[in-house]
């Protein structure tokens, strides 16, 4: 039995573009999962240095995002938000979310102070809470954003009080015409003595294995491509020497 070649021109495109498609998405993946380990370490470096004191000056998220900050501030008691569907070990809940007055300005920044338990099957009835009066001092990691939930339906309007499924800074000033830092503060620290606040707050997650994995299943089609034309080329041209 002679070993033969079959060549055939619509297989041998049909492969070279898979081939192609497979290299081209894999360094695509490549390269988000190279630009998010970047973002993992200056998120490193920047949880080790000293907290931002915070003041009248509106800072970029993107200069502050996972950075340490403090302030020291006034809440906003009619203010308090409920960011819904916000889990914690299996349990419903809220996270709590009002603006600060940063003290000695006109600028407020947006606290969640903590996660509470929502109440089983009352969804409008709000848990409570104690707000501290006075001047306060809050430390915690800026924020972007507080993550997004699925929004079915029609948003509820920003108001005292609302339970939101999802919250900007930019909302928020529209609706409290306040003038607002564009990112939030997770504030860290124990609750006080008898507060239901909790702030075991989720670690940032930037998904780096997932576009690695993504990498590996484009880099495999791509050998399988170049592998099945290569072997059904040699089966075919076995036979025709047979």
């Amino acid at each position: 039995m002679r070993i033969g070649f079959r060549f055939r021109a619509i297989p041998f495109v049909a492969t070279v573009l898979l081939v192609a498609l497979g290299i081209v998405l894999g360094r695509w993946q490549d390269g988000r999962a190279a630009g998010k380990i970047a973002l993992q370490q200056a998120i490193t470096e920047r949880a080790g240095a000293a907290p931002l004191v915070l003041g009248a000056t509106l800072l970029a998220p993107a200069q502050v995002d996972l950075r340490p900050v403090t302030v020291s501030g006034t809440f906003v008691r009619a203010w308090p938000l409920f960011l819904n569907n916000r889990p914690l070990e299996g349990k419903a809940g809220f996270y709590l979310v009002m603006p600060l007055r940063i003290d000695g300005t006109d600028t407020h920044v947006l606290v969640a102070r903590g996660w509470l338990p929502r109440y089983t099957g009352q969804f409008d009835r709000l848990p409570e809470f104690d707000t501290p009066s006075g001047t306060v001092t809050i430390s915690g990691l800026a924020r972007s954003g507080m993550g997004k939930v699925m929004q079915l339906g029609t948003a509820t309007p920003v108001a005292p009080k609302a339970i939101l499924q999802n919250l900007t800074p930019d909302e928020f000033a529209q609706a409290s015409r306040l003038t607002v830092q564009p990112f939030f503060i997770e504030q860290s620290g124990p609750a006080p003595v008898g507060d239901k606040l909790v702030r075991n707050w989720p670690a940032p997650s930037l998904n780096v294995e997932k576009h690695q994995g993504y990498a590996f299943q484009w880099y495999a089609l791509a050998v399988m491509a170049l592998l099945f034309f290569v072997i059904t080329g040699f089966r075919r041209g076995t036979k025709q020497t047979d």
